[in-house]
């Protein structure tokens, strides 16, 4: 049976919780966004009859769980994205703190990765990346660049090629089929995801979002046939989503494709 080694077990245990909280705040950025009202005031509350949230009624995950999803107040349901930002948050700060330590490197990606997940559940319910998220995203992975295993000069290469390509991309369908292909928000978290991954791993990262985008759209596809082929699904998401994944494993990933590729 396969155990932590005792340092590790401290550090997953302050990275999750860490990031159970920060999911906390993140739900705070998200749904207050998308109200357009103050991150900062009121304090958490009932969005549907105002009720103040007791200290028991903000602990993440737990709390959800306490409350079987419902206001207390008013028995109103309790969005499921509440639980689903906390446990994604945590386990995201968990997996990072265990590839590469709780210390700078660990903070910059954490950094970034809230940016992801806000950024994320925005695009999903509005369709829009905004730039309060894109462009502080990709000036910080740049800044932080120096922390990153690819480096600087990788990193800025990779954020000038990645919005590149989705630029080349967004004017090329434009042109062809006089309809907006690809968000400019896009582009812009492209500065942000390129100098995440750097030039090298924009191709596996690319891929990643692309296959992982196609299967979701497919399956929405067959379980809603209310959609077709030219319903808008936003991408951010899984752009977002195929960067973790190769900041986590790309290494991995890398020697799969390689292996692949020579049998």
């Amino acid at each position: 049976m396969y155990t932590l080694p005792l340092p590790l077990i401290p550090t997953s245990f302050i990275s999750l919780v860490l990031g159970l909280v920060l999911g906390s705040f993140y739900n705070v950025c998200i749904f207050r966004y998308l109200a357009g009202t103050s991150i900062v005031r009121p304090g958490s509350h009932c969005p549907g009859c105002g009720h103040v949230l007791a200290w028991w009624e903000n602990i993440p995950v737990l709390s959800y769980l306490l409350l079987g999803g419902k206001c207390r107040s008013c028995k109103a349901s309790i969005s499921l994205q509440y639980p689903l930002v906390e446990l994604l948050s945590g386990i995201l700060a968990l997996l990072l703190a265990l590839r590469f330590g709780l210390g700078a490197t660990w903070l910059v990606y954490m950094i970034l990765t809230g940016l992801l997940i806000v950024g994320s559940f925005i695009d999903l319910h509005s369709f829009i990346l905004p730039d309060i998220i894109t462009l502080p995203g990709a000036a910080i992975a740049l800044a932080g660049s120096f922390l990153f295993p690819q480096g600087v000069v990788s990193s800025l290469v990779g954020a000038l090629a990645g919005a590149g390509l989705f630029l080349f991309i967004q004017q090329t369908y434009r042109l062809l089929r006089n309809i907006e292909g690809l968000g400019t928000g896009d582009i812009k978290l492209m500065l942000m995801l390129g100098a995440m991954t750097g030039w090298q791993g924009l191709p596996i990262m690319i891929f990643l979002s692309a296959t992982t985008g196609l299967v979701v759209s497919l399956v929405y596809l067959k379980k809603d046939k209310r959609l077709d082929m030219k319903t808008a699904i936003p991408f951010g998401p899984f752009l977002s989503m195929g960067t973790m994944l190769y900041v986590l494993w790309g290494q991995q990933i890398w020697n799969l494709y390689l292996g692949l590729l020579s049998k």
